[in-house]
This record gives structure tokens, sequence and C-alpha cells, in this order.
């Protein structure tokens, strides 16, 4: 007896009323609200446009409120330069006692780019290397801490659960330090919410307004100054960060308080002197804060997860080596919303397919006993 078979227009049909197979997947929200995903300048109506600047992206935002006040290319993924080592510190200022003493490592003392001067012949205090990392952006500084972290893998580690624990989701720390990297990115969005949760930690804010300090020497100390000029020029500037490379070019994430009021402005690749911008952008925040409707908002930290039994008696450091989560989180960034689509058909067609061979096998065995019972 033969097998009756399904017409591959009926297969089809079937897939289609499974489905999700070939639906569209639904639409993403923007963080910080739609307006956002403009790459263009988003400013609101009925009040003087922001100034202009030279940079690919700003955000200009009350930290206060978390209001966003104007934006252009919002959440525009770039490389950050040392402004990703404001990230750095406020991932590690917590977990880092900063009387710990530190005696860094040749690979640490021989970072490329800006440095402090750590000597291999001398022992620092933890307190030293963040104002190290954030006065004069020694990149051997943030080697160092990431060092008395625990080493690179950790620090990356912690770095990149900070930014999503800040739904800072265009960040991606490949370096404890800024310096480019294939695949490092953040953007001028996720610089402001860093800084937000910055100030609002007495340690980052102590740290990133100072204007100088006395940092040890082998024998002695010696000053060192912050690279941020607006410390010294513009009124109630807090701190924050800023950065240079020659494929990042310049980027900057600051906050400046007047009357109560905090405004932050973030800006990324900006092709030269930004500092004037940078002051015109931070006044008119001030001028338009409460005057206008917001164009966004920066979101909140997602709320800690507790720890359970469970959780706790599994979380061993052998339980995932450090460098394979990056891979995962990679390979599930790489899956869009078509391939999830097309590999949710190409399954569901297969486990049809699967269903009529085993139909067909079970007639065929039927029809083999039917013939041996004649």
């Amino acid at each position: 007896m033969g097998m009756k078979l399904v017409p591959v227009a009926a297969l089809l049909a079937a897939v289609a009323l499974a489905g999700p197979a070939f639906a569209e997947p639904p639409a993403v929200p923007v963080l910080g609200g739609d307006q956002l995903a403009s790459k263009g300048l988003v400013a609101p109506a009925g009040v003087k446009a922001p100034p202009k600047t030279k940079a690919t992206s700003f955000v200009i935002a009350d930290a206060g409120t978390g209001q966003v006040l104007a934006a252009k290319n919002a959440h525009g993924r770039f490389l950050p330069a040392s402004t990703l080592k404001a990230l750095t510190a406020l991932s590690l200022i917590p977990k880092l006692d900063k009387n710990l003493k530190v005696r860094p490592s040749r690979t640490a003392v021989n970072q490329e780019g800006s440095a402090v001067g750590l000597s291999v012949k001398t022992t620092y205090k933890v307190d030293d290397l963040f104002k190290a990392l954030m006065l004069t952006s020694g990149n051997d500084a943030a080697m160092a801490l990431a060092e008395a972290n625990g080493g690179l893998a950790t620090t990356l580690a912690d770095m990149n659960a900070e930014a999503k624990r800040l739904q800072a989701n265009d960040t991606v720390a490949k370096t404890p330090s800024g310096l480019d990297k294939p695949g490092q990115s953040s953007s001028a969005y996720d610089l402001a919410l860093i800084a937000r949760a910055g100030l609002a930690n007495p340690e980052f804010r102590r740290y990133v307004s100072l204007k100088s300090s006395r940092f040890p020497a082998p024998k002695g100390y010696y000053e060192i100054g912050n690279h941020n000029k607006l410390l010294w020029r513009y009124k109630g500037m807090v701190g924050v960060k800023n950065g240079w490379t020659s494929k990042a070019l310049g980027s900057f994430v600051g906050a400046a308080t007047r009357d109560g009021h905090t405004i932050i402005v973030a800006i990324m690749r900006h092709e030269g002197y930004f500092w004037e911008e940078v002051e015109d952008l931070l006044d008119w925040g001030f001028a338009t804060r409460g005057k206008a409707t917001p164009v966004g908002r920066l979101v909140d930290p997602l709320p800690a997860q507790p720890v359970t039994a469970e959780v706790a008696a599994t979380a061993t450091p052998s339980a995932a080596p450090p460098r394979s989560a990056p891979v995962l989180d990679a390979a599930a960034a790489a899956q869009t919303g078509t391939s999830r689509a097309v590999g949710s058909a190409v399954v569901g067609v297969g486990l049809l397919g699967g269903l009529g061979w085993l139909l067909y096998g079970i007639r065929r065995r039927r029809a083999r006993r039917q013939a041996l019972d004649q």
C-alpha cells in the first residue's frame, strides 16, 4: 500500500498557520525614547536651537530629572577613547579599598599612550591610581587598577556587567583605558548614563573634580593636573572625562552644577578643539532646562538582582572562563531579527518534514504486517 503524500503547498500553509516562524520581529523601542533613534539633530520646539558643534554625536541632559534636552545621533556607536575610563572608575571604586597598596607590573608600566609615569619600583595606593586615571588619563594606572582587581579579564567582565546594569547597551569595553581596540564602543547617550551614575558616587565625584594632586614618585612626590580644561574656566564645572585618539577623534563627557541643577554634556567624534563648544552646549542646557519638552530621557539603572543560595553555591571562578562571556554576547548580538525568523522557519519546516516521514514509516510497517497476515 502506498503512502498518501502531503502536497508541498499544504506543508507551507501549515507552517504559515503555525505562526511566529515567518512573522516580522516586533519593533524594539529605542532606549530613552523613539526620538533618540534619529541620526540628525533632535531639539525641542518653541526654544532657541542648541548651538552648533562639529561633534558627530552629542547629548545634553538634566542629571537630576534624567531629561534629554537635545541630542544628535545619541545612540551612534563610536570608539570612546579615554572617556571609557569613567566606566572603569565607576566599576572599580566599589570593589577596591582605596588604601590598598599596589606595585604595578611591567605590563602596566609600559602601556602605550597617555601615562602618569608609574614605576615598578614604587608602591602606590589605589587612591593614587584613581587620581592618575581620572586626572592625567593614565593608561598605566588603568592597567594597574585592573591588576589590583584580579586581572584584565575580570576587570573587563566587571565593566561590561556595570554597563548592562546601567542599560548602557551601546557600550562594549575591550580595554580599561579606552585605547582603541576592535569591537570596543560607546555612545553619547551611554556616556551621559555613566556620568550620571558616577556623579551619584561621592568618591567618583571627588576624583573627577580634582584640579591637581600630589602623586608618589620613587623619591618623594610630583604634581599632576587634570586634563579637563573646563575645571578652570567654566563656572560650576564638576568634571568628568575627556579623551582623544587618532581613530576615535575627540570625545568628552562632563557636568556642571548651577543653582542646584546639574547639566551633563557628552560629545563623540569631534575633529578638533571642542572646549568652547562644550561650554556653549552647557550654557544652552542651563537656559533651556525646565522650559521645553524633553526629547528623551536617561533611563535608570536596572534593579540589583538578589543572589540566591543556589546561585551563590554555583558561582565559582571555574564555572566559566572569563573570556567566554564577551564571545557569547557578540554571537547573541549578531543574531538579528531576520536571522531569528529564518531560523524559526527552517525549524518549522524541518519538524513538519520529520512528522511526514514518521507517518510514512508507520504506514509502511502497517502495510507490511497486513501483507504478511494475508
